[in-house]
């Protein structure tokens, strides 16, 4: 009976902090499928400790520290997670033959849903979502584990020096000696939150809803008024990736599957605290089935970065339907 009760008395106390706990592994590992394994982890290891907890810190803190040690035990045998722009490559010929590595462990959107990023606070909302962005996750990716975890911990959760170096087992002075090393490094890997002046939500429905129209007709005109002039795209696990709106409307015409309008459908979702969409393509029994997950990151003046992501394991991770009926679709426009 006592060991029931402490089991029921650390899953209550425990389960609040699952998400944020999602959230800061992803952070370290980039990837939605590998924080999952992590937190799992975590809540064992903490569990089989349970009895040992002394509450000299909180258990929001003592989770966070499990949590973090098995992020960098797992670091030790994984290389980082990039994007296609990470890979040192120039951009390319949206003429070119599209060249796919499938075996290079690329980085993974998370959705909001799974991490809170959609809901809870105004304040909190804010900062789960500039700690989630996609940018940030990437160029997080360029930092060896430690630099990350410490980066993390200091900066996303606001530790003390002296907590962060609880965790990884050092002192107060090499943490702020480490996390000065990763703030110069992620300066020069990472765009800053000022270089992305973001839309109001009106005009950033306005251009998403003509994102939609736009591949849904696979109107190439359109498309290329959608991206600002030195716009990114890429698609991993495709190596290429391509600059310019004329460049990326070029790509789609040529190199895209769909034929013309109604090949395409889009669902809106969101995906590190930013827009996106799960992308269906008709099948010859007319069908409509995953084909690729783009991650939109909206400016002021258009749309500034895509990465459409082909793992089609994450639609089910959001929520997004197996298929899409044959027949007219629903009109939303």
């Amino acid at each position: 009976m006592a060991d029931k009760t402490v089991n029921e008395d650390f899953q209550r106390l425990a389960d609040p902090f699952r998400r944020e706990l999602l959230a800061h592994c992803y952070r370290m590992l980039g990837s939605v499928h590998d924080a999952e394994d992590l937190v799992q982890e975590t809540y064992l290891r903490a569990w089989r400790a349970y009895d040992r907890f002394e509450g000299r810190s909180s258990l929001r803190t003592w989770l966070h520290q499990i949590a973090t040690r098995a992020c960098l035990t797992a670091l030790e045998s994984r290389s980082r997670r990039p994007l296609p722009t990470g890979l040192g490559s120039p951009s390319a010929d949206p003429g070119d033959t599209l060249v796919e590595q499938p075996e290079v462990p690329w980085l993974e959107p998370i959705p909001d849903a799974m991490v809170g990023a959609e809901r809870s606070d105004p304040a909190a909302i804010v900062t789960a979502r500039e700690s989630l962005r996609l940018a940030l996750i990437a160029a997080l990716q360029h930092l060896p584990p430690r630099q990350r975890a410490v980066l993390v911990l200091r900066d996303v959760l606001q530790w003390r020096a002296a907590e962060a170096a609880e965790v990884l087992r050092t002192t107060a002075p090499a943490v702020n000696s480490v996390l000065q090393r990763a703030r110069a490094q992620l300066d020069s890997a990472a765009p800053s939150e000022d270089d992305i002046v973001e839309p109001t939500a009106a005009d950033q429905r306005e251009l998403l809803d003509r994102y939609v129209l736009a591949f849904e007709n696979k109107d190439i005109p359109a498309i290329v008024k959608l991206f600002t002039a030195d716009a990114v795209w890429e698609m991993p696990p495709f190596t290429a990736w391509y600059q310019g709106a004329e460049d990326i409307a070029r790509l789609i015409d040529t190199q895209c599957p769909a034929q013309g309008p109604g090949d395409m459908r889009l669902v809106p979702t969101q995906a590190n605290g930013q827009p996106a969409f799960g992308l269906y393509m008709r099948s010859e029994d007319g069908v409509y089935r995953p084909f690729n997950l783009p991650v939109l990151t909206v400016t002021a003046s258009g749309v500034a970065h895509v990465a459409c992501f082909f793992d089609l394991r994450l639609f089910e991770k959001f929520g997004l339907p197996a298929t899409l009926p044959a027949g007219p679709w629903p009109a939303t426009h």
